[in-house]
């Protein structure tokens, strides 16, 4: 039995196109029943489609991320020039999160209908202009005005997830969304280090002589002039699915014309996704907190300066580095060996822990303990972002676009809900607040109903899904994924599993 293409027939995994692809034959191994989608991923590969299109999406994202918080790690300097109130610059880190709620609804069934590279391509130009218009802020209206239009930027996620989701098969959903994922909010990282701690302080000290206002009000340019850029590349080196782009697969007539209302009305109408979005909203919607209150609070907590703060901050986001990526692979691991229920007891464990540690980051006093708490939490938080983006896949298939559009503007609607508790509230009180609802929704993952796949506590799989997750094991051997990644198992070795045991 070939090592490349291990079995006859319909049941194997090839490297050969379907008659409908615009390709005649792919670096990747894939499942020819899943319309060509990959089953391994060479991480050091841009081939189209399938790795072209996966690293576009999380360039793609980092750009956005990078951009929807370019003025963040500022924000101690603005409240300070344009004599703001706490409870000014909290509005305008709402109003951003409003924003990214209501595109990202609307985003996930234009995935659905035209793939996830145009509108990635539009939001990222669009997103870059606001942007490059920090400069002109002079008052809190202003601000808050400027921070609603930068986030257009957060519906970018939707495209990151749905993206990878389309170019990989279901098994390898966490690992792969995880890693999109993760290294695109690595932008929240990077973005403290680039704005706060480099481009600040130069511009200050070097290009305006002292003149700190005037550099806040000119560095912001440097990320959205990039973002635009890419965001126009992207459009032509990219791919909507494994067999080419949507407007060539409708004419075809390889893929069925969605209608937004209709996949709008098949997401909107499911309990699972409701219980997704609570729960995303307790993850994602931390760590959108974090980007935006982690400077002002060791500037105001620990007497840290702009630059010292934001270079703390960003620890929360550089372990996006590996922490998503980590969620996304457990999951996967966990669905081999015990279908859907060990997806949603990873879930689950990773909202407890996550909440525990906000908890006692609350309380921690010393500069090294709340760093080193906060990166604790943060590991946890973003687990449990990867393993949520393990589920999504499975709620509704047909309408993946719409499905994760609406799972991710939860998020968003955390950074609303907890955005009004440290506006109002004092840090320790905000903190003990977020904490105590992420584990009550940790406990809702009890009612996540899948159809075909067993609950966390009864049930069982489908023939079908038992026969699909058969299929996968028998055809990933070790000896073929030498050359590339199996996906769902970096790093360990796949044996054959009698998974209708599991």
């Amino acid at each position: 039995m070939s090592g490349e293409e291990s079995r006859s027939g319909d049941d194997r995994f090839t490297h050969k196109a379907s008659p409908a692809s615009r390709f005649d034959q792919y670096d990747l191994l894939v499942d020819p029943e899943t319309n060509d989608r990959a089953v391994q991923m060479k991480i050091f590969s841009w081939k189209r489609p399938h790795m072209r299109a996966l690293h576009c999406a999380w360039i793609s994202f980092f750009l956005a991320f990078t951009v929807w918080f370019c003025v963040s790690p500022l924000l101690s300097e603005i409240r300070h020039d344009l004599d703001l109130s706490t409870k000014e610059v909290w509005t305008s880190s709402i109003c951003s999160d409003v924003t990214t709620i209501i595109t990202r609804f609307l985003v996930g069934s234009l995935c659905d209908k035209y793939g996830a590279r145009i509108p990635m391509g539009v939001v990222l130009m669009l997103s870059a202009i606001p942007a490059a218009c920090t400069g002109l802020v002079n008052s809190a209206l202003g601000l808050s005005f400027q921070r609603l239009f930068l986030g257009i930027a957060g519906s970018s996620f939707v495209m990151a997830q749905y993206w990878p989701t389309c170019m990989f098969v279901n098994e390898t959903a966490g690992t792969v969304n995880g890693l999109v994922g993760g290294w695109g909010n690595l932008g929240g990282a990077f973005t403290q280090v680039l704005m706060g701690t480099l481009l600040f302080p130069f511009f200050r000290d070097y290009v305006y002589d002292g003149d700190s206002e005037m550099s806040w009000r000119t560095i912001c340019i440097i990320p959205a002039f990039f973002a635009f850029v890419w965001g126009l590349i992207v459009l032509f080196i990219s791919d909507d699915a494994p067999q080419g782009y949507y407007s060539e697969m409708r004419r075809r007539g390889t893929m069925d014309i969605i209608y937004m209302t209709k996949s709008l009305q098949s997401g909107t109408m499911d309990s699972n996704v409701w219980i997704l979005y609570v729960q995303y909203a307790c993850c994602f919607g931390v760590e959108l907190i974090m980007n935006n209150a982690a400077v002002l609070y060791f500037v105001d907590e620990f007497a840290q300066t702009t630059e010292q703060a934001a270079a703390l901050a960003s620890t929360f986001g550089w372990m996006n580095l590996f922490a998503r990526l980590l969620g996304g692979w457990l999951s996967d691991h966990f669905n081999l060996k015990a279908g859907m229920r060990g997806r949603l007891w990873l879930q689950a464990i990773c909202l407890v822990g996550e909440a525990s540690l906000i908890i006692v980051f609350a309380y921690t006093r010393s500069l090294v303990g709340a760093v080193v708490t906060m990166c604790a939490f943060s590991i946890f938080t973003q687990c449990a972002e990867g393993a949520i983006y393990g589920v999504v896949p499975y709620v509704n298939p047909k309408y993946t676009g719409t499905i994760a559009g609406i799972v991710g503007g939860g998020g968003n609607l955390g950074g609303v809900v907890f955005g009004f508790g440290f506006r109002s509230l004092s840090y320790t009180a905000a903190f003990l607040m977020m904490g105590s609802l992420v584990l009550v929704s940790s406990f809702l993952t009890f009612f996540i109903r899948i159809p075909g796949h067993r609950s966390m506590l009864g049930g069982k799989d489908s023939a079908e899904i038992i026969g699909a997750r058969e299929r996968y094991l028998r055809n990933m051997k070790p000896k073929e994924v030498d050359s590339g990644t199996n996906a769902s198992s970096i790093g360990n070795e796949m044996n054959d599993t009698n998974v209708g045991e599991a």
